[in-house]
């Protein structure tokens, strides 16, 4: 983080942000830095992490998609590399790479998912994210057709453009506050954990 926005002490936290980042710090063994920058300001974090949440694990919230988690990590990673986020591409691409257990995709996805190894499926949801990423307004039926061939519905189609419009903003909040990605999320998912 810059010097201008500091994180903030954990200790200083109201009670239920301090139990969420401590929760995530015990799954993970770290606490990404994305939980403490935006903790300056509780009510935005807990509005940001709700949708985050709605949106990246739906079944938290009653509702299931066509999307899997690798879906949805590699919408985050290519459209984080089209808008020039280091954190969110290097800390969702650690993600991505564990959920679909590949360690060279997210490199792959960031820079070009034309040319990545992934199924036309996982090509054609990243057409759609991309444009509703860099040209929304140009979305028309011929976009949904190319979903629909690959067998995505509406609703995934709506699940794909939240998650580049959710991610924009992230993309944004990140890049413009200085919020470097940490260390740990270099190697996840690329060398086998130590057991």
């Amino acid at each position: 983080m810059s010097e201008r926005y500091p994180l903030p002490d954990l200790n200083s936290l109201p009670d239920d942000l301090k139990a969420k980042i401590l929760e995530v710090q015990e799954k993970a063994g770290f606490v990404p830095n994305v939980f403490l920058a935006l903790a300056r300001r509780p009510a935005e974090w807990r509005a940001f992490f709700a949708y985050h949440d709605a949106l990246m694990a739906p079944e938290s919230v009653g509702r299931s998609s066509g999307l899997s988690k690798g879906d949805r990590e590699m919408i985050v990673t290519a459209t984080s590399a089209a808008n020039h986020c280091l954190y969110c591409v290097v800390a969702h691409g650690a993600i991505l790479r564990i959920y679909e257990k590949k360690p060279l995709v997210a490199d792959q996805v960031a820079v070009n998912h034309r040319k990545a190894d992934i199924p036309p499926r996982q090509r054609a949801m990243l057409d759609f994210a991309m444009k509703v990423c860099l040209a929304s307004h140009e979305i028309d039926d011929a976009d949904f057709e190319a979903l629909a061939a690959h067998g995505f519905s509406d609703e995934d189609a709506w699940d794909i453009a939240a998650i580049t419009a959710f991610f924009g903003l992230s993309n944004r909040m990140a890049s413009f506050s200085g919020m470097m990605p940490n260390p740990e999320f270099y190697l996840m998912g690329r060398v086998p954990k130590s057991k």
